[in-house]
C-alpha cells in the first residue's frame, strides 16, 4: 500500500469490481418503478436527522468511489488480488441472492426469506464485502477507509428501516428481528 493513491487508466483495474454495483441500480430501476421506490426510502418513512446526513453522504461517496476505481489499477498476480477476488465473488453471490429475494417478495410483505433469513441487512453486507475486495485486491488504503464510513452509515440507515419495518409489518417483523441478527448469523429457531 501506498501513501500515494494510484492513479491510472486501465483496462485491468477495479471498476471490474464496482460495475457489479452499477448494474444492480439501474437494473432494479429498469425492473420497476415500484421495486426501486422499495430499494430506496421508502415515500413514508421518517427518517431521523442522522439518516438523511448518512443518506446525503453515501451517494456522493458512491460516485466518486465508483469514478475512482476506473483509475485504481488491481494488483494482479498478488496473494493481495486472490483474496480480494474471493471476497469479492462471496459479496457478489450474497448480493444476487438478496436482490432476487428482494424482488420476488411481494410489495406488501416484509423480505425475510433466502439470504434474508441469516441477515436482516444481506445487501448492505454485499456491498461492504464488495467495497472491502477492492481496497485488498488495489491494496488501496482509500477504498479500506471508504469500508469504515460506509459500515457507519450503514449502521446508522440499518436502524431507520428497521423502526420503519416494524410500524409497517407490526408483529411478523417483531419476530423476525428475533430470530434473525442484524448483520449475519445463525438464525434462532422459532420456539414452539
Amino acid at each position: 500500500m501506498s501513501l500515494i493513491p494510484a492513479f491510472e487508466i486501465g483496462v485491468l483495474n477495479a471498476w471490474i469490481f464496482m460495475i457489479w454495483l452499477v448494474i444492480q441500480n439501474f437494473g432494479i430501476r429498469l425492473i420497476g418503478k415500484e421495486l426501486y421506490q422499495r430499494a430506496g426510502d421508502p415515500p413514508d418513512m421518517k427518517a431521523s436527522h442522522m439518516h438523511k446526513i448518512a443518506s446525503y453522504i453515501s451517494m456522493p461517496l458512491w460516485l466518486l468511489t465508483t469514478a475512482y476505481s476506473i483509475f485504481l489499477p488491481l494488483q494482479l498476480a498478488t496473494i493481495w488480488f486472490y483474496i480480494g477476488l474471493a471476497i469479492f465473488l462471496l459479496g457478489l453471490i450474497m448480493n444476487i441472492f438478496a436482490t432476487i429475494n428482494f424482488a420476488t417478495t411481494p410489495m406488501a410483505e416484509p423480505v425475510i426469506k433466502g439470504v434474508y433469513s441469516y441477515s436482516r441487512h444481506p445487501i448492505y453486507i454485499a456491498i461492504l464485502l464488495i467495497y472491502l475486495s477492492v481496497g485488498i485486491a488495489s491494496a488501496s488504503w482509500i477504498f479500506l477507509l471508504v469500508v469504515i464510513i460506509w459500515a457507519v452509515l450503514v449502521s446508522v440507515s440499518a436502524t431507520d428501516e428497521e423502526r420503519y419495518c416494524l410500524k409497517k409489518y407490526g408483529e411478523a417483523y417483531h419476530d423476525y428481528m428475533n430470530r434473525t441478527p442484524r448483520w449475519v448469523g445463525i438464525p434462532k429457531s422459532e420456539a414452539k
